[in-house]
């Protein structure tokens, strides 16, 4: 049996999807303002193949919901992000097969708050004009085109994920964290980025370029406890993450909340401990300096590794024209 929510509670608009501060269930459902309305139908009652002509009209529907508010497209690519990068190479589960995200259960896991009450209903609407497309196949459709939208790369997309039920959803923690250990940036955070991707089957060189979309969108205080925008244009796809963390002199910001960079006392930009241990890792170092002098391999490297990341644990998916 397949459950779809549509009403949540929480607000937050980060792109790629580093976990944050982790949210309990308690203060979760005490966010709620109302119980969520609940839909049963079977699982398989999506084509694997959806039409070619639904399917545009679908990603036409998502540019019409970015064009009008450019502010989500970032959040549209999180939810990509987070509905697929729960794969294990090793236990051979998780990824965007299943679109498993939509459950409670998986909205309730600390990487993924915020997207209850923004990301998930959205699309809901959108679903609802477009229903033989399957929710994992428009949860990544969407962070295609949201990319694409915002001037980035063109995302090879297919289609074909068949929607699973609640017991396909994988335990909470396998999705980055924006520290790890220690407070601030520290070697703990580079071996929990490399932990977090090599389980999925990524090297150093698809942490960094993945990690670029933090040129968009931006940390809530209300959700992931993090607060402001990686870069002064958070609703267009450039190299800026990577310029700005070479070009800058990120200080520790002095206030309660989880410990952050900022640009200098007071600065509007800011950046998380597994972002800046970005430069200080050879390794990664090396992947930075690449990509801050030229946009055009970003672009290339991202579109490859977003891709992938989208096709995590699918089978049979097929191009869609």
């Amino acid at each position: 049996m397949r459950v779809l929510f549509f009403d949540f509670a929480l607000i937050l608009s980060v792109v790629h999807g580093l976990s944050h501060a982790p949210i309990s269930r308690r203060a979760f459902a005490a966010s709620v303002p109302f119980a969520p309305a609940i839909l049963f139908s079977p699982p398989d009652s999506f084509a694997a193949s959806p039409d070619a002509a639904e399917v545009k009209a679908a990603k036409s529907d998502i540019m019409k919901l970015i064009e009008a508010d450019s502010s989500k497209g970032p959040t549209l690519i999180r939810l990509a992000w987070h509905s697929s990068g729960t794969y294990s190479k090793i236990a051979e589960n998780g990824g965007s097969q299943g679109g498993t995200i939509r459950f409670k259960d998986e909205l309730l896991h600390g990487g993924n708050a915020g997207l209850a009450a923004t990301a998930v209903p959205w699309m809901e609407t959108i679903h609802k004009k477009h229903p033989s497309i399957s929710y994992a196949d428009l949860y990544t459709l969407g962070g295609a085109t949201a990319i694409e939208a915002l001037g980035g790369p063109s995302i090879p997309w297919r289609a074909g994920r068949v929607d699973e039920g609640q017991e396909a959803i994988t335990p909470n923690g396998r999705l980055p964290n924006a520290d790890s250990g220690p407070a601030g940036s520290d070697p703990s955070d580079a071996q929990h980025l490399r932990d977090i991707f090599y389980r999925m089957g990524f090297d150093d060189r698809a942490i960094v370029a993945l990690s670029g979309a933090h040129a968009l969108g931006r940390c809530h205080t209300t959700a992931s406890g993090y607060d402001g925008p990686w870069s002064p244009t958070p609703t267009t796809f450039n190299n800026a993450y990577y310029t700005l963390l070479k070009s800058v002199k990120w200080t520790p910001r002095e206030w309660k909340g989880p410990f952050q960079y900022e640009n200098g006392k007071g600065g509007s930009l800011m950046m998380l401990p597994t972002d800046i241990v970005l430069i200080e890792d050879p390794k990664f170092l090396k992947y930075v300096d690449m990509y801050a002098k030229d946009e055009k391999l970003f672009f290339k490297d991202f579109a490859k590794a977003f891709s992938t990341l989208m096709e995590l644990g699918t089978k049979n998916l097929v191009s869609v024209a």
